[in-house]
């Protein structure tokens, strides 16, 4: 009887602070991989349950409205203590808040679109570098004012770091307003007693938003509209970090090529392989695109000397370098869809492959020839890399079978049926869900155009979604929100840089989950994985769209890794 009024006790506990604010202020947790928009209803549930690897990162979401406003909203995390005393300390976890965007139209072929407030751009706490607090920018993550009758939302990373002792973390977080009401958020984090690798198993190619950010500068620039900064090393270094941060490959800097010799050679510097060593090494990379080497050979038929002693410098480079789980490619053509490009494609990749030396040619196509008339494509590419909607398994599994390598990417809304589109008006767990599918396939890598932060066509990316419009054009295809972009420019809310989105974090997510399944077939349980996956993600036109069924399957996986381990 003591017991059940203690409970009691400590429930009235909890709902107080609710209670001090009339009653108004609704406030909840999810870890479910979705949007929460402005116009959607109070939820329900406080606590917080998550599980995680070593080297891994969970997230959850913090959600909020009220009947009136509430002034001076912000998060105070807290310790987890785990066994024996063990910590994950407040201070390392990461706090945003979410911006939100107004989307008035939907992306092409987005029948199910609703027009409203849709959360993306993340505010930072603090600096991403520093730590430190981020002060007087036009946008600011808290204190917050919460509008009276409106979903708002603010995100949280918890990292485990290696060597974290495995078991059960518990602690709280509070959400407080100016007049010292508070919420409890109760969170448990359970560490797994296995660690994902620091070096990602899946192979990510989604270019360089640091170069994209200073085109987007220098037009503004040139308009007369701000400036463009000027300490791009500190810049690029936040980019390469945050990139690291969410598994996904930083492109390196400056120029890596082979320079001629005098007796007809090539040789990369020594200096450039060390820089690329210890970028390779600092920034976790397993892949890194190399020049092409049509800037120094023009007819690799007439050159074929040439081009052999090109590519035996980055043999020597490779070996030099010392890192033989790293992937060199040469990007060799994108989407040739014409007998020209396909032409192109048969000459200079099986001129390439013929060394059979380091560097892999890659062509953004799938393995079904598009057109008989023009030949096929076998025999000058090394990484085939297929729309979501355009791999077709009958001919890549021959291909697969020797030796080649397949990936994939989106981009746009194609295809005849709908597959997991990237536009923000879509639903969150299409960027989850792409590399279940991949795995299934066997796919090895993951490709996006844009760099990342494709704003060219749009004055302000925190107040403009439309990043790809063709309507003035008069294209059939108008419009695309958010497409060729998962960053923003930082210098909104305070720093030079890159500031994230909850697109990259649900990314950031998927490259975790294929590590699961990565972890799995490594140690010859590919086929127990399998009848994991295949009732949630068949294909890329049939997936399970319920994401806490992602989170069940990803537990499911946990338990045969760990159970592997007796």
């Amino acid at each position: 009887m003591r017991s059940r009024c203690c409970v009691v006790v400590w429930m009235l506990a909890l709902l107080a602070p609710m209670a001090s604010a009339g009653a108004e202020w609704r406030v909840w947790a999810i870890k479910d991989t979705r949007r929460v928009l402005r116009e959607e209803p109070a939820g329900s549930g406080t606590a917080v349950n998550l599980a995680a690897a070593r080297n891994e990162c969970r997230s959850f979401q913090i959600l909020m409205r009220s009947a009136a406003p509430i002034e001076g909203v912000n998060i105070e995390p807290g310790d987890l203590i785990g066994p024996g005393g063990s910590v994950l300390p407040a201070a390392k976890a990461r706090l945003f808040r979410q911006h939100q965007l107004e989307l008035t139209t939907g992306s092409y072929r987005n029948d199910a679109f609703q027009p409203g407030w849709y959360p993306d751009p993340l505010i930072p706490f603090r600096h991403p570098l520093s730590n430190e607090p981020l002060h007087g920018a036009r946008l600011v993550a808290v204190p917050f004012t919460l509008p009276a009758n409106q979903t708002h939302g603010f995100g949280v990373d918890i990292y485990v770091p290696g060597g974290t002792r495995p078991g059960k973390y518990q602690g709280s977080y509070r959400v407080t307003a100016a007049d010292s009401t508070s919420v409890t958020i109760p969170v448990t984090l359970v560490v797994w007693n296995f660690d994902l690798p620091p070096v990602a198993t899946l192979q990510t190619a989604f270019g360089s938003p640091a170069e994209r950010m200073r085109a987007y500068y220098q037009r503004r620039a040139k308009e007369g509209k701000e400036q463009a900064p000027t300490d791009w090393a500190a810049i690029d270094a936040q980019c390469a970090q945050m990139l690291c941060e969410h598994r996904i490959n930083a492109s390196p800097l400056g120029s890596l090529a082979p320079v001629a010799q005098g007796d007809g050679t090539f040789r990369i510097p020594r200096e450039q392989i060390d820089a690329l060593r210890q970028f390779v090494d600092r920034y976790h990379v397993n892949a890194v695109c190399t020049a092409h080497p049509r800037s120094v050979v023009k007819d690799p038929e007439r050159e074929p000397q040439k081009l052999r002693a090109w590519l035996a410098a980055w043999d020597r480079a490779a070996a030099e370098l010392g890192r033989p789980q790293l992937l060199l490619y040469t990007y060799l053509k994108d989407e040739p869809n014409e007998e020209e490009a396909y032409r192109y494609v048969q000459q200079w990749g099986r001129a390439i492959r013929q060394s059979h030396g380091v560097v892999k040619v890659l062509v953004v196509e799938q393995t079904l020839t598009q057109n008989p008339a023009w030949g096929d494509l076998y025999g000058a590419v090394d990484i085939w890399c297929p729309l979501f909607c355009l791999h077709d398994q009958p001919t890549a599994a021959p291909r697969q079978a020797l030796g080649e390598t397949i990936w994939t990417y989106t981009a746009l809304c194609q295809g005849k049926q709908p597959s997991p589109w990237w536009q923000i008006d879509f639903p969150l767990l299409n960027y989850r869900v792409p590399t279940w599918i991949a795995w299934v396939y066997g796919m090895r890598g993951l490709l996006y155009w844009g760099g990342m932060s494709h704003w060219n066509q749009v004055d302000d990316p925190w107040t403009d979604p439309k990043t790809f419009d063709r309507r003035k054009a008069g294209r059939k295809d108008p419009l695309y929100n958010g497409e060729g972009t998962l960053v923003y420019p930082a210098r909104t809310v305070g720093y030079e840089g890159l500031a994230p989105s909850l697109r990259l974090k649900a990314l950031r997510d998927a490259v975790e989950d294929y590590e699961y399944l990565a972890i799995l077939q490594r140690r010859g349980l590919a086929a127990e994985a399998e009848r994991i996956v295949r009732p949630l993600a068949t294909s890329f036109f049939q997936w399970n769209p319920d994401p806490a069924a992602y989170e069940t399957a990803r537990e499911k996986l946990a338990e045969l890794i760990l159970a592997a381990q007796k």
